[in-house]
């Protein structure tokens, strides 16, 4: 226990590096399976190829982003003592592992489709094993590299200030670390937010060209050979939920962990580890989870053709997440003391765990809503079935009404676990409670990736013109993956809600303001502004899909007519020009959405202060979270109701098919509900946390702007100690600014 005590810091990336190691072993296993006939094969290079040219053309944009931003973030970290250059080499860390996380996923992606084709071929046991293997490649690269990456850094940058400051272990060294930390935190989620609105435009802009043209006009299956668009659509389904999804929940796990850390500093807490047992906390349980997600991902299986995905699924979840419980509640007993205070509030070890079990169950909760609202055998997409038989509006409106009340219960989870994390550990138990939630990660990413790569591997096995028992095993995954990954991203809104929360918390802490009074007229302005925010940045994300959708569709349609023989297979479409339309669509119109997220908490919080940003972030939380779930399940809705028709469905004593009138018309509705659920609607989650993260980072800078500072040649004198003494005792060594117009009261 000793050695524990002594060395519990540097253990903490060795569970990184565990979930690393096995990765690579199962990406082994994967890549050394039949990848199927030379047609197949070929298919399957032309998605690997177009994905791979749209990482490079969307990494080659922002590198340039990343070389200025960290340019001014370094000359910022010069202008005030409370901050330093180095945030900008973390931001770059956090940028390059956010972009890698997302390669990897893509990467195993692309070869575990054509593999799960190969394998459907012989039975739906060896499918699921081959597609959920590609989907834990992903799942552990991301939360490896992860608990890797902040451990390391938390490390690396602590010891330095520890040395820096003349060993101020747990004051100023804790500070600067932690602020540090926030630089890595800032670089996963900017490259994140730029990943899934880029991918999901690239994505969907393909997906409604080839549904449009290919089955509604020319009356050719979705993933039909001769659709021009076909080869697009399957890679968008890579560089978006694929290396779109790794990348935000790369930057969710950071900044999970980094709000618990920033919040844990602010504890009272007379523990075995120097007072810093909050601190390790959130990245301990991290940890945990991925271990036992491992373990929980080996458990999915099924043993014949009857098995139930679905129900394989949810038991390798359902353990992972109560092995995490049952560990994290050895975890808090071992490391915490009984007794701790954070801003007032005081509260036990055993009050921390029960946050922690709070986050698990409302993670737990929010999947098993947004599975009932999205799934193809509950009551909200049957009502979509049955209003799609009087035609293509009634479908539109059957599916804006499922969104609408689909906000209803998860808001009321979400809001019950806030009240019940604070009530246990006030606002540390708020942000634990998220790292709780976030913990199984791993499990829950893989399930998430697991969709796109089966519904690869249908496209393959239709392209492919495999037998028809082949393409129904490829559906039976598909169907559930379509429900996990609208249950994935109902976990990544409520995860992301949580943790903006905290990150919220801590910034008014370091902004130096006690509370945010809405009765203010310019807090009030500030808020409704924040609430405009993601309406105004959907519009963008949608019409951005709708323009480079409809480059699409004239596309299709000028192949269709002047490409003789497509329809005969005489002639090969030109697969790489809607390729080529979809990846310049996505990198062009990425940057404005990316730059309202990075630049509105700048401008508001120089201009107006801290009180007014704080107005802001709270806005823009509440509004982005109701929009990224109703946009998320009525999308999801609207998917599942089309496929409902695909396999056939009976309305009032008639059986429904493909071709059919309301099969067009849930065709509509799923070509709507696409940039909802794959474009606007994720990227809500990652607007909220990327605001309040710029704002925590600009917060010292808020602060001194509002106050009087000290400058001295030794170590920077904290804020709040100079502020207990008059200005008056400042002695030859200090150097007295005044910064912005108010003055020490």
């Amino acid at each position: 226990m000793d050695f524990l005590h002594s060395n519990l810091i540097y253990i903490i990336p060795v569970f990184g590096l565990v979930g690393i190691v096995v990765m690579a072993f199962k990406s082994s296993w994967v890549s050394k399976q039949d990848p199927g006939d030379a047609n197949m094969q070929e298919l399957a290079g032309h998605i690997a190829n177009g994905a791979m040219a749209f990482l490079k053309a969307e990494w080659r944009v922002l590198s340039y982003f990343v070389i200025i931003a960290g340019v001014l973030l370094a000359w910022s970290g010069t202008l005030s003592p409370s901050s330093s250059w180095v945030i900008a080499i973390s931001f770059a860390i956090g940028a390059v592992t956010s972009a890698f996380a997302g390669y990897i996923g893509m990467n195993i992606a692309t070869k575990a489709n054509v593999r799960t084709t190969q394998a459907a071929r012989t039975s739906l046991a060896k499918a699921l094993k081959v597609s959920f293997t590609g989907g834990t490649v992903m799942g552990l690269g991301v939360a490896g590299l992860a608990v890797l990456g902040i451990g390391s850094l938390f490390i690396i940058f602590y010891n330095i200030y520890v040395i820096n400051t003349g060993g101020d272990v747990n004051g100023l060294a804790m500070e600067r670390a932690l602020e540090v930390l926030a630089g890595f935190s800032l670089g996963a989620e900017s490259i994140a937010l730029f990943a899934r609105v880029g991918g999901g435009i690239y994505t969907k802009a393909a997906d409604v060209g080839a549904d449009l043209v290919g089955k509604v006009e020319a009356g050719i299956p979705e993933d039909d050979v001769r659709n021009p668009a076909t080869i697009a659509d399957n890679v968008g389904d890579n560089v978006g939920d694929v290396a779109g999804m790794g990348a935000d929940l790369f930057g969710s796990y950071v900044a999970t962990i980094l709000a618990t850390m920033v919040l844990g500093r602010e504890i009272v807490s007379e523990d075995n580890f120097g007072g810093i047992a909050p601190i390790l906390l959130p990245m301990l349980i991290a940890g945990l989870g991925l271990i036992f997600s491992i373990i929980g991902a080996s458990l999915v299986k099924v043993s014949n053709e009857k098995g139930n995905v679905q129900n394989a699924l949810n038991l390798g979840n359902w353990t992972s997440i109560v092995l995490t419980a049952v560990a994290s509640f050895f975890a808090v007993r071992w490391l915490l003391p009984d007794n701790m205070v954070i801003r007032g509030f005081e509260f036990s070890k055993t009050d921390t765990y029960m946050a922690i079990l709070v986050g698990l169950i409302v993670g737990a909760l929010m999947s098993i809503i947004t599975e009932y609202y999205t799934a193809m055998s509950r009551r909200p997409v049957r009502s979509i079935v049955q209003q799609s038989i009087t035609g293509h509006a009634t479908n539109i409106i059957a599916g804006l009404a499922v969104g609408m009340e689909s906000t209803v219960l998860p808001i009321l989870v979400l809001a019950s676990g806030i009240y019940g994390s604070y009530h246990f550990a006030g606002l540390y138990g708020v942000a634990i409670a998220a790292a709780g939630m976030m913990a199984t990660t791993a499990m829950q990413l893989a399930i998430d990736a697991f969709g796109p790569i089966a519904d690869n591997a249908g496209g393959i096995a239709e392209m492919s013109q495999l037998p028809e028992e082949v393409r129904g095993r490829t559906d039976n995954l598909d169907a559930v993956g379509n429900t996990t990954a609208a249950t994935g991203k109902g976990f990544a809104i409520a995860s992301a809600a949580l943790t903006s929360l905290a990150l919220f918390a801590a910034f008014v802490g370091v902004a130096g303001i006690d509370r945010i009074d809405i009765y203010k007229a310019n807090v009030l302005a500030g808020l409704f502004i924040g609430g405009m925010i993601p309406f105004i940045f959907s519009a963008l994300c949608i019409s951005a899909v709708g323009r480079a959708a409809m480059d699409m569709v004239q596309e299709v349609r000028r192949q269709f007519k002047e490409i003789p023989g497509i329809m005969e297979y005489k002639a090969k479409p030109e697969y790489s020009r809607c390729v080529e339309i979809s990846t310049k669509a996505s990198i062009r119109e990425m940057m404005l959405p990316g730059a309202i997220a990075l630049t509105v908490p700048v401008i508001i919080g120089f201009c107006f202060g801290p009180e007014v940003l704080g107005g802001l972030l709270a806005g823009v939380t509440v509004s982005g979270v109701l929009m990224g779930m109703f946009q998320s399940n009525a999308g999801g809705a609207w998917d599942n109701a089309k496929k409902s028709f695909e396999k056939g469905v009976e309305i009032n004593g008639q059986v429904y098919y493909k071709k059919s009138e309301p099969h067009k018309a849930s065709v509509t509705g799923d070509t709507v509900g696409d940039p909802f659920k794959d474009t606007s609607g994720p990227s809500m989650n990652i607007l909220i946390k990327l605001m309040s993260i710029v704002s925590l980072i600009i917060a010292p800078h808020l602060n001194l702007s509002e106050h009087e500072i000290v400058k001295t040649k030794n170590p920077p004198l904290k804020q709040q100690e100079f502020l207990k003494s008059s200005p008056k005792n400042a002695t030859a060594d200090h150097e007295i600014v005044l910064h912005g117009t108010n003055t020490l009261k």
